[in-house]
């Protein structure tokens, strides 16, 4: 039988020596010496019937042009491709969503968040492949750093609104002096809705009573699918706080 192009039925993960397979490599010389497709095998472990994994692997890093590529997928992309089953879809999509929360959190001194474009840069890594709609609150110091970045809900594929008393919790808690509340929206256009117009009056009339200064409400979404071409709306920069 003629081997598919899509599928070969020569097995990569045989051909290999003993020590040059991803487990012998990642033992010897550690987890930077493994190429992007040789990660993945081992993360899947094992392929399927006429596929093995390092050609599954393979072609995963292909399907979306990079490995980076893979963190914008969901549960049904990756069941498409044969050989990713319920099981192993749901491995990789919450590796995927470990590397954004990671992604989130940069390493050195805390970033300054005084600005709707800086906290768009900021969450731009962890809103890209949401398909529902969460909302945070930053809690920043007196200079405007961020002492803690607090998922208060996550909702559907259409709505995750927060009410003034859960977003203000944290914020004492946390000793914060100034907040940011962000969502984002799946569609990619920030443009805000009614509700979201609503829930910002909403959050604007608890802190003041609180006397905790509100610097903004960033909604976040993706530059190409918003018509002005940002990423991101910013209710101070609108007038509206």
């Amino acid at each position: 039988m003629a081997e598919s192009p899509e599928y070969p039925q020569i097995n990569r993960l045989r051909e290999m020596t003993a020590n040059e397979r991803p487990q012998e490599r990642l033992g010897r010389l550690g987890a930077g010496a493994l190429s992007d497709t040789e990660l993945l095998a081992m993360l899947l472990r094992s392929g399927t019937r006429g596929q093995d994994v390092i050609t599954l692997s393979a072609r995963l890093v292909a399907e979306a042009g990079s490995l980076a590529g893979l963190i914008t997928w969901n549960e049904a992309d990756f069941r498409q491709l044969k050989g990713i089953g319920g099981v192993k879809a749901l491995q990789l999509i919450t590796v995927m969503e470990i590397a954004r929360r990671v992604l989130g959190h940069q390493a050195g001194e805390a970033p300054l968040l005084n600005r709707g474009d800086l906290v768009s840069a900021y969450f731009q890594p962890l809103v890209r492949g949401l398909q529902v709609e969460k909302f945070w609150v930053l809690c920043l110091n007196r200079k405007n750093r961020l002492l803690k970045r607090i998922e208060v809900t996550s909702g559907t594929a259409t709505a995750a609104l927060a009410h003034p008393r859960e977003v203000f919790r944290e914020a004492v808690r946390a000793a914060a002096t100034a907040v940011v509340c962000v969502h984002n929206h799946p569609s990619g256009d920030p443009a805000p809705s009614t509700a979201d117009i609503h829930v910002t009056r909403q959050l604007r009339e608890a802190a003041r009573t609180l006397d905790i200064e509100m610097l903004d409400h960033v909604i976040v979404g993706q530059p190409a699918t918003d018509p002005l071409g940002l990423g991101y709306y910013s209710f101070r920069t609108a007038g509206m706080l």
